[in-house]
């Protein structure tokens, strides 16, 4: 289902008010009953992604991140068992995983002869049970189940989906029997950025020529367009211009030695 920009627009000023929560989801599906739930979900997290960006400078100044966590303190104090960094993100409008890297550093910082390394946080993020406090574990694990755009549930979700449409895209090409090669096949011809699928042989698809194939598991608005196209499609058009010539060059000297094999 095509969503014209104005529909897309219609959405995305619906998120300005309402905070980064499953219950939103829930409401913007009953406001939007004829948008699939996976649309809402992506257009919900990429504009919030957006905000964040937005705004993430103003939570990493010292007085803020020492702000918060003496907020955290005295509420684990008064409650262990309370949402208490959950409620502090959703008060102050920021992601609750990335509330939750903020204080498990300072938490580090304070607890550790060293200061902990990148993937020391990483790691502890993704499993929480590392974490040597119990009622601080409990607490960033609420923030990581509870956030819908961040964290590493969030990350592994979206390498999922992605890795799912990637195979159902090479199934329907096999189907389609077109001949391509595959980002691994790519790799291993020397090329370090490649498109998810080259076609050896270009299709015409309503009136276009089709050369080249990048999947993305995410809705495409205007903002992330421009962002593939400078990050990745126009080193892909530089670039594999003279590949495709190389590469109908081998597709035709391979069939040509076919028709001469079976003659």
């Amino acid at each position: 289902m095509i969503l014209s920009k104005a529909q897309y627009d219609e959405i995305a000023q619906c998120l300005v008010s309402v905070p980064p929560t499953r219950q939103s989801l829930r409401k913007l599906k009953q406001r939007f009953p004829s948008q699939s739930q996976a649309t809402l979900q992506s257009i919900f997290s990429q504009e919030y992604q957006k905000h964040i960006k937005r705004t993430h400078a103003k939570h990493h100044t010292l007085e803020a991140m020492e702000s918060y966590y003496q907020r955290y303190l005295n509420g684990v104090m008064k409650n262990g068992g309370a949402p208490v960094l959950l409620e502090l993100a959703n008060e102050v409008d920021y992601a609750p995983s990335l509330m939750a890297r903020i204080i498990l550093e300072r938490f580090l910082q304070e607890h550790e002869e060293t200061p902990p390394s990148k993937s020391v946080i990483n790691s502890m993020l993704r499993d929480p049970s590392q974490i040597p406090d119990g009622v601080l574990a409990n607490q960033v694990y609420q923030c990581i189940v509870n956030d819908c755009s961040y964290g590493p549930l969030v990350d592994c979700i979206k390498h999922a989906i992605g890795h799912e449409h990637e195979l159902l895209l090479r199934d329907l090409l096999l189907e389609k029997n077109l001949s391509f090669l595959d980002e691994d096949q790519l790799r291993a011809k020397g090329y370090d950025k490649t498109p998810d699928f080259i076609l050896q042989v270009p299709v015409a698809v309503e009136g276009h020529i089709i050369h080249w194939i990048e999947s993305k598991a995410s809705f495409g608005d205007e903002c992330s367009h421009h962002a593939y196209l400078h990050d990745q499609f126009w080193s892909y058009w530089n670039r594999l211009e003279s590949t495709l010539a190389l590469l109908m060059c081998e597709w035709n000297i391979i069939a040509r030695e076919d028709c001469l094999g079976r003659a």
